[in-house]
């Protein structure tokens, strides 16, 4: 025996969606009803569980033999089940490293993450049965009891015959589809380097992050009376029945002779500034109404594992484009910013759930919650984190490809980005808190707007009227910049012409050490570091302007698939950000052994004990990759008691 296939069908009456498969499989009620799996390409077998049957002995032996490769799809769902199956308590899980995800192999190939969609794409011959999700749905989950089903909270196998039998074959099918989709694919092997990656991954994932459940569920208690009390003083100001409702605040503002287009957060917050006071301190009011990152708070409490650690929370190649992870149940990804000079102080009071006290210091309840979501995240066992990311780690990585050597140096010397770009733009020394300090700002939206081919609409986008530049500054600013980094513009279209010259010529092009090759239908974008990059079906085609440009099929903002254009500086973006997910990959494997236990964009969360140092983590973190040369790299960092922004 080399590998198995396997699939599984589970009852648990945890929500997994709101959960995570941790937490899933925690519940006293869960249990395996299907196991489906082939061994070396063979017929598909079925072992029904839920009507008494068991897994082969030689199967269960293979379970744990890292020897026999298992693979699935989504497969970190079938071995934490399965974990959980084998009497494995929590924390404790199959080893990762003899399991292979055909649907990481999938995202490595720009491909769907959901198995019907990659099955429609690819064509295959025998795709997922549709119907599965209604089978799912009656079977997996929790029924409401009624006068007409008998009272009864779960569909077993003896309520429906039919449908079990069907869904036996739903379980074949999956199995069936996984193969086929792993001998699609099969010209373009997923590197080893990746699977490497993708354990790394697994075990970050199972080692978990611990999380104050005091705090959080304080939290949700105080967000819930803040809410009642803010509704009730909008009631009070608008005689409005529903203050959450959008039609009804914008009849009452129209009522008062103040007209507003949209009650979005940045739309109210502008009105804020010249509205009259008593239309303020409704628009103030709805502003903390509409506070939705405090909900984060339920879903810590949702998806918390028994020993007080959140697992499960990465998704590895969730961002094929780039091959970037993705965020899952919590969202690390996108936390509030804390800017609190008093966090400890704060969290103590609401943990007391003192709420007067947390209005007389703080004033606005649902801000002050947002300001603390991220210190919910706790080191356990005595330890504490250390909290280590890359300085400008996106801009280095492009001035070093694009050989914008006066960038490169800035880097080099330690120097401010921000300072130096504006320097260069406008001809002066700019100085953080001395000479020519204001230019530094314009500075710094350039930066963060301009290095992908942005223009005015990016600068906007990024804030700039917001942070006090006019309309009329902008398009100097795009040229300002521009001109001042002439070869990043250069790399723009030197990339641009690459790839228009491999999908039109179906011909290997080269640039700044990229490599561009077609191959069966696949545009692929070999990075430096031996990566590639794919893209589907790649052809040459007009875009909304009127000129050819490069297109692909993938996942569009609409989350369907379909075609998508691009040109140079869109997959310039692409690529920096591939690179820094590189670099980032190649940081946390020789960082293994000091408990990664979260990772942030270009940040990682460890879990240490009192004598590792900050500086050693930084040294590591600051190591360049052999295939990177000349490329500068600078982590800093610092430790905490809880997860912060420093």
């Amino acid at each position: 025996m080399n590998a198995i296939s396997i699939d599984l069908e589970t009852f648990s009456s945890i929500d997994l969606k709101k959960c995570g498969v941790y937490k899933y499989c925690e519940s006293a009620d869960f249990c395996i009803l299907l196991f489906g799996y082939s061994v070396d390409g063979g017929e598909v077998n079925v072992v029904d569980l839920a009507m008494g049957e068991n897994i082969p002995d030689e199967i269960i032996a293979a379970l744990t033999d890292n020897t026999v490769t298992k693979w699935a799809y989504n497969a970190n769902f079938e071995r934490i089940a399965l974990s959980r199956h084998l009497g494995l308590i929590c924390g404790q899980y199959l080893d990762p490293t003899a399991w292979k995800c055909s649907q990481v192999w999938g995202a490595y190939l720009g491909l769907p993450l959901s198995l019907e969609k990659i099955g429609e794409v690819l064509g295959l011959e025998k795709q997922k049965l549709k119907e599965g999700s209604n089978l799912i749905d009656f079977f997996c989950k929790p029924c409401k009891p009624t006068r007409n089903n008998g009272g009864k909270t779960r569909n077993l196998p003896e309520h429906a015959p039919d449908k079990w039998e069907q869904f036996k074959d739903y379980n074949v099918r999956d199995v069936e589809t996984e193969m086929l989709i792993q001998k699609k694919l099969e010209k373009f092997p997923v590197p080893e380097e990746i699977w490497e990656e993708y354990h790394l991954d697994q075990e970050i994932n199972d080692r978990g992050i611990g999380l104050d459940l005091r705090l959080a569920q304080a939290a949700i208690e105080l967000d819930s009376i803040s809410h009642a009390a803010l509704e009730e003083e909008v009631q009070k100001q608008t005689g409005i029945l529903n203050p959450n409702s959008v039609s009804q605040l914008k009849a009452w503002l129209s009522e008062n002779e103040y007209e507003l287009e949209t009650l979005g957060k940045k739309s109210v917050a502008a009105a804020l500034i010249s509205a009259p006071q008593e239309i303020r301190s409704v628009l103030e009011l709805r502003l903390q109404l509409a506070k939705s990152s405090v909900k984060k708070y339920a879903a810590m409490e949702n998806s918390v594992c028994g020993d007080m650690r959140i697992r499960g929370m990465f998704k590895f190649y969730g961002a094929n484009r780039s091959g970037r992870f993705a965020g899952r149940n919590v969202q690390l990804q996108n936390l509030p910013q804390n800017h609190m000079p008093d966090l400890k102080t704060a969290r103590e009071i609401v943990i007391s759930k003192d709420k007067e006290l947390l209005e007389m210091l703080y004033g606005d309840v649902p801000d002050t919650l947002s300001q603390l979501i991220r210190t919910a995240f706790v080191p356990q066992n005595g330890r504490k984190f250390i909290v280590a990311d890359f300085s400008a780690i996106e801009a280095r990585v492009l001035s070093w490809i694009s050989d914008e050597e006066w960038r490169t140096e800035v880097f080099r010397n330690n120097g401010d980005i921000y300072c130096a770009s504006a320097s260069q733009m406008f001809g002066v020394p700019v100085e953080k808190h001395g000479q020519n300090a204001h230019l530094r700002q314009k500075g710094k939206i350039a930066e963060l707007a301009l290095g992908y081919g942005g223009s005015v609409g990016a600068l906007k986008q990024m804030g700039a009227l917001d942070m006090g530049l006019s309309e009329y500054e902008l398009q100097p600013l795009v040229n300002a910049w521009r001109t001042a980094n002439p070869n990043i513009v250069s790399f723009w279209w030197d990339v641009d012409k690459a790839v228009t010259a491999t999908v039109r010529e179906k011909k290997p092009s080269f640039t700044h050490g990229i490599k561009f090759t077609y191959e069966s239908g696949f545009l692929f974008i070999v990075l430096p570091s031996g990566r590639r990059l794919a893209y589907v079906r790649p052809r040459i085609t007009t875009n909304d302007y009127g000129r050819p440009s490069v297109s692909y099929e993938g996942i569009g903002k609409n989350k369907k698939w379909q075609r998508i254009d691009s040109y140079g500086p869109k997959f310039t973006e692409n690529i920096i950000q591939a690179i820094s997910r590189d670099i980032l990959l190649f940081a946390m494997k020789n960082l293994r052994k000091f408990n990664i236990t979260a990772h942030v964009h270009d940040e990682v969360i460890i879990e240490a004990p009192s004598e590792i140092q900050v500086q050693t983590i930084c040294d590591i973190m600051g190591l360049t990759p052999p295939w990177a040369e000349g490329l500068l790299l600078r982590a800093e960092g610092y430790e905490c008691e809880f997860y912060k922004k420093d």
